[in-house]
């Protein structure tokens, strides 16, 4: 096959390989090369704790992923991707015992959230209800007429404003610091606008198909896309680091799944000025911190629901949450930071051993801090789940170094790969019309700096194949269109 119909990808996470297989699917020679020894970047697990006891390394909880076009037509249940799904999506515990509780049904978590019933199912019942219809203008790049341009305007609406004006709409404490915790995934000052555009994108998809857990790990992600992408007559070579693009191969398009900084540093004397300037200064975002633990008998949460959530928000109150990430943003450590908890083995049981569980769990911290944030992050389980402690029988810690080590993509800890301000949210690396072009012909990015941004849905690969299938002439089955 001639280099022309030919491509090379450079980077083996999510959206490099959704990126190589919708390319190989569509007929092209495709090689995929990763540093590492094994494909899947943040969609990685392993029993470093305990041998059987399964942790995921960095993405673990998959609204955005189960939902997302690219994965569903790539078809990756034929092989071997199982999602699954916990009884409770998520919880938010407060200090006075009572909880924000978000279920699968949206009707069925309004009830739950009292005087704020109506106002909770008129701002996500409709989206959720469109989402099939709603989610390849969502989970794309902005600058494009979208399919379905009424009912995007309806679901983009409330993603301008900051997350603390949306919360005005609530006036439950527990449904406003359900909003707060969800909203912090953008970890972004939860007073700056667009804050609210993440955590409304999760909650609807969520609503629409779940916070599912892949079983086996979220490897299994990244073995079924690369199952996928063999299956097609696609490479894989791994323990190959490029750090000079004289190493790639010739091929008629090249997409890498690194970050802007990277790219800069493989194609700094052939990018147009612009380009090169907007990576060299793309913004980094706050890290994490990420402490894993093997528990036995799980974690004795307070509330009985956050016993059998998949995913538990530790940060308190609205006000609290929303004044640890201004903080974190700043560049400063709080005492109590926001924590995330996932409990991954309550939806799939084949991750603990006996009754050890592994408890997934990281917090917001300062880019590049190089403290030990491992006692406030027991500090504010405790808080939640007292005698949680005494249960712990492993641990392990992965500091911000520790990801950018593990993955360049994450630096200083930044696994969002870039701060989601308003101008990288909405349109990624660089502003252009085309969100995935690096100014040099045939060459794209796919990382999850380019839209829709982080996440295990692949869809930045998609963008970026799009592209490049548009680049020689060809035209993408499914998501590529």
């Amino acid at each position: 096959m001639s280099s022309r119909n030919s491509a090379v990808v450079v980077g083996g996470g999510p959206n490099g390989l959704a990126a190589a297989a919708l390319l190989a699917r569509a007929g092209l020679d495709v090689t995929l090369l990763e540093a590492a020894d094994e494909v899947g970047g943040g969609t990685r697990s392993d029993e470093a704790i305990l041998p059987g006891l399964l942790h995921d390394h960095c993405s673990a909880v998959h609204p955005m992923a189960v939902a997302s076009p690219a994965l569903r037509a790539l078809g990756l249940e034929a092989h071997g991707l199982r999602w699954r799904l916990p009884e409770i999506d998520c919880v938010h515990p407060l200090d006075d015992g009572t909880a924000g509780v978000l279920l699968r049904s949206v009707d069925e978590t309004a009830a739950g959230l009292g005087a704020d019933a109506d106002r909770y199912r008129a701002l996500l019942g409709p989206s959720a209800r469109r989402w099939d219809d709603l989610a390849h203008d969502v989970l794309g790049p902005l600058l494009r007429v979208p399919a379905h341009p009424l009912l995007l305007a309806r679901f983009g609406a409330p993603t301008v404003l900051p997350a603390t004006v949306l919360a005005r709409l609530f006036r439950t404490p527990q449904a406003r610091a359900l909003w707060a915790g969800v909203a912090a995934h953008a970890y972004q000052p939860l007073t700056h606008p667009f804050s609210s555009a993440i955590g409304i994108g999760i909650l609807t998809a969520g609503h629409a198909a779940g916070w599912a857990v892949a079983e086996g790990g979220s490897q299994a992600v990244a073995r079924s896309l690369a199952a996928v992408l063999r299956a097609h007559g696609g490479t894989i070579e791994t323990g190959v680091r490029i750090t000079d693009r004289r190493q790639l191969p010739p091929a008629g398009v090249t997409l890498l799944d690194l970050d802007p900084a990277q790219v800069a540093a493989l194609y700094g004397d052939r990018l147009p000025a612009r380009a090169k300037a907007a990576y060299t200064r793309f913004r980094r975002g706050p890290g994490a911190y990420k402490v894993d633990l093997a528990v036995e008998g799980g974690v004795p949460w307070t509330d009985e629901r956050a016993r059998r959530a998949g995913t538990v928000h530790v940060g308190g109150r609205l006000e609290e949450v929303a004044r640890t990430e201004r903080e974190v943003t700043a560049g400063r450590m709080p005492e109590r930071p926001f924590v995330l908890v996932g409990q991954q083995y309550l939806a799939d049981p084949s991750r603990s051993v006996g009754d050890v569980h592994p408890v997934w769990t990281y917090a917001h911290v300062p880019h590049g801090y190089d403290g030990d944030a491992t006692e406030a992050v027991l500090r504010q389980l405790e808080r939640f789940a007292p005698g949680v402690r005494e249960r712990i029988v492993g641990l392990r810690v992965t500091r911000p170094a520790d990801f950018a080590a593990a993955n360049p993509n994450f630096a200083g800890g930044d696994i969002l790969t870039g701060a989601k301000n308003v101008p990288q949210l909405l349109l990624g690396a660089r502003p252009a019309l085309d969100p995935y072009a690096t100014g040099v012909p045939g060459v794209y990015l796919c990382s999850a700096a380019t839209p829709p941004g982080p996440g295990a849905h692949g869809m930045c690969g998609a963008g970026a194949a799009a592209a490049a299938l548009r680049h020689l002439g060809l035209r993408g089955p499914g998501p590529l269109r």
